[in-house]
């Protein structure tokens, strides 16, 4: 079904294109439904809640010591309650993915079971079960548990992981999968030694269950979704990536998080030629970028990234690159470069002639560079693409140790080595100690009062086959003989623009 809106746009472009007088360009693009027609005034918002924060710390340093001038945290963390009142934080967000709503105003749905048994039948009381309800939730955990997943963990719409005041690790078979889902807050978790699985029947909603092939293997794989939000949390050991946008995801925020020992750390953008990731807009803030890291942090395709405020302390061959004409805008960033010498460059174009990159919009505003370092800008510096986000000053750079001071999931040591020594969980070590468990945990769980109510869909029989397959194949052929239209009024620009 998701196909069918896809139709629909493609229909509504061919009545436009029939009656436009005028011949469409090579550079023709369906923008995403949900993408922010003004980027740089989200630049601008995020630098003066920065600014702000900072400003109200340096006033109010004295009586209150929990301030920071995180403007994430300082919105939350002084509330000594803050536990009573978790939902706040979906008022906090910031960037791109400042209207990720979570599962605010839903209940408060407590994980008590540490166990993946049954990805096709989760058991109530599971972070499984809790994930793939169809109403917002809220979910905590009811005490320190390590989650060694079976496959995928598939999410629907409106949830918020919060793992504050426990210390939740999630690791195993596939990890985290947000598909064509919506308003997604994850916080204050540990996601490390994903690999791949599939081939199985994953349940990813009450009433559907469905086969899924092999995954990657990533931390967090964000495909086809928007207005998510991923916040403190630590990440490392993975097969693939540890976060990867794609397929059209827009309208992310990667904020406050720890990233460490891993090659390919964050992908946005699925391929060169996938046009609808020109609408991609991620806001990359506050993170630390630490030990044992080489490249992707991250690799662009299309869209507007907003790097701000991180701290690069390791890399191998690069931090940030990119193809396909990206828009990235780099402000206040500490970039400490490694004692290579041919290691030295901030950035990388991927596999693209100078010719080509040289009018790519990527520029570097008030960073500092360590130990040689150097950014290499390219675009229009002065054009009015960054008017905006130039005349405010990211004046924080030189507060990035306070910026960065909590990043990753709570307690853990902001340049913490190896969390996971010898870890027998997959991804890129192997060892003999394992992550603990909830003691006591029981399989059968307590359907009865996990949030105040009982789901009608704790049945142990999977549900009737969904007939979504044969609208999938005539949304599918629909599709492709509005593109062959599409192609043809517009004298082949359509297919000539893909190859």
């Amino acid at each position: 079904m998701l196909l069918l809106p896809m139709s629909c746009i493609l229909l509504m472009c061919l009545f436009l294109t029939s009656s436009f007088p005028f011949p469409i360009k090579a550079s023709f693009n369906l923008s995403l439904p949900h993408q922010h027609s003004h980027p740089q005034s989200v630049v601008n918002e995020l630098q003066r809640k920065v600014n702000i924060s900072l400003s109200r710390r340096e006033l109010l340093s004295k009586d209150q010591a929990c301030l920071t001038g995180n403007p994430i945290d300082d919105c939350w963390r002084c509330d000594p309650n803050w536990a009573a009142n978790r939902q706040r934080l979906a008022d906090c967000g910031i960037g791109f993915g400042r209207d990720a709503l979570g599962g605010k105003g839903g209940q408060i749905y407590t994980v008590t079971d540490s166990s993946d048994s049954n990805p096709s039948n989760p058991i109530p009381g599971t972070l499984r079960h809790a994930v793939i309800q169809d109403e917002p939730l809220w979910i905590i955990f009811s005490a320190d548990m390590t989650i060694n997943l079976r496959h995928e963990l598939i999410f629907n719409s409106f949830k918020t992981i919060d793992g504050r005041g426990a210390n939740v690790q999630i690791t195993g078979h596939g990890c985290i999968t947000l598909q064509y889902v919506s308003n997604i807050i994850i916080h204050n978790i540990h996601v490390h030694h994903c690999k791949p699985s599939g081939n199985t029947n994953i349940r990813s909603s009450p009433t559907h269950v469905g086969f899924r092939g092999i995954s990657d293997g990533d931390g967090i794989s964000i495909f086809g979704a928007r207005k998510i939000w991923i916040d403190h949390c630590s990440l490392s050991y993975c097969t693939d990536g540890l976060i990867d946008a794609i397929m059209g995801s827009t309208g992310i925020t990667i904020s406050n998080s720890h990233f460490a020992h891993h090659d390919e750390v964050m992908l946005l953008g699925h391929d060169d030629k996938y046009m609808p990731d020109k609408g991609m807009q991620v806001t990359i803030a506050f993170n630390h970028f630490g030990e044992g890291l080489v490249q992707r942090m991250p690799r662009c395709r299309h869209g507007y990234i907003h790097v701000v405020n991180n701290d690069f302390t390791q890399w191998e061959m690069y931090a940030i690159g990119g193809s396909a004409s990206p828009t990235i805008n780099s402000q206040g960033n500490r970039y400490t470069a490694p004692s290579n010498p041919d290691s030295k460059e901030v950035t990388k174009r991927v596999e693209t002639n100078e010719n080509d990159w040289s009018d790519w919009n990527w520029k570097t505003d008030g960073d500092i560079m360590v130990n040689g370092a150097f950014f290499v800008p390219s675009g229009a510096g002065a054009s009015a693409q960054y008017a905006e986000a130039t005349s405010l000053q990211p004046k924080s750079a030189g507060q990035i140790d306070q910026l960065t001071m909590y990043s990753g999931a709570f307690g853990d040591p902001r340049d913490n080595g190896d969390l996971y020594p010898g870890f027998n969980g997959g991804g890129t070590v192997t060892g003999s100690s394992k992550g603990k468990n909830v003691p006591g945990s029981s399989s059968g769980g307590d359907d009865g009062n996990i949030f105040g109510m009982i789901f009608g869909g704790g049945s142990s029989h999977a549900p009737p086959p969904s007939p979504s397959s044969f609208i999938v194949f005539v949304s599918t052929i629909l599709s492709l003989l509005i593109i062959l239209l599409l192609d043809n009024t517009t004298n082949h620009v359509i297919l000539l623009s893909l190859l």
